[in-house]
């Protein structure tokens, strides 16, 4: 009887792995095509491709629903989306990446270092506020301080920690800020992602000098 239930749980233990092991994978394969699709696609061709790439993020959610991190990636497709699709017809595409990314800080509020609390901060401070949708400065504030604490060199959470700090007119503080996420460890599986990211922090540091010169 023992050996039985060794085997058992050797087989749940390899079955847990094997999991996981997919779920890594299939998430690194949305980050690549994400950040193809956010840094190199053009502009008129972007919303096409973020639709396809959300109904993937969707699926890989129906197959891993107590999972949190496809979930987040879902909500980051849905939000790249909504910026790329724009207008009112990007409202009902933001509360969605909301939800999601509430759904994945139910399961696990640190999956993925930190990003469920990067991603509500950017959608609460680009959000228009209410009555037309949910934005709110004191939540962005709440929630991109939460990434912080959780990855503080992480080049995501400073990044857009700066651009709020430039939307609320703190442009020496911004630029300390972002100037921090210069330095974050590269990321080896991100690539283009890295590359991109550092491309809008240069501009944003450059936006913020040029105000505080005005």
């Amino acid at each position: 009887m023992i050996k039985v239930y060794t085997t058992i749980m050797i087989f749940t233990f390899l079955s847990g792995i094997a999991t996981a092991d997919t779920v890594k994978d299939n998430i690194q394969s949305l980050q690549k095509e994400w950040a193809l699709i956010n840094y190199e696609t053009t502009e008129d061709n972007r919303e096409a491709a973020f639709s396809i790439l959300a109904k993937k993020a969707n699926e890989l959610t129906g197959q891993y629903p107590d999972r949190a991190e496809p979930l987040v990636w879902e909500g980051i497709i849905l939000s790249t989306y909504a910026g790329a699709k724009g207008g009112l017809g990007a409202l009902g595409l933001i509360e969605e990446a909301r939800d999601r990314l509430l759904d994945a800080e139910k399961i696990n509020a640190n999956a993925l270092n930190g990003s469920i609390y990067t991603s509500l901060g950017s959608l609460y401070y680009q959000a228009p506020g209410w009555p037309i949708s949910f934005g709110s400065n004191d939540d962005a504030k709440l929630y991109l301080n939460r990434a912080l604490e959780i990855n503080p060199n992480g080049i995501d959470p400073n990044y857009f920690y700066g651009d709020f700090l430039i939307e609320q007119g703190k442009y020496k503080e911004a630029i300390a800020v972002l100037e921090h996420a210069l330095e974050a460890p590269l990321r080896p599986e991100r690539p283009v992602a890295d590359a991109g990211r550092k491309i809008e922090i240069h501009e944003k540091i450059l936006l913020a000098r040029k105000k505080i010169n005005q």
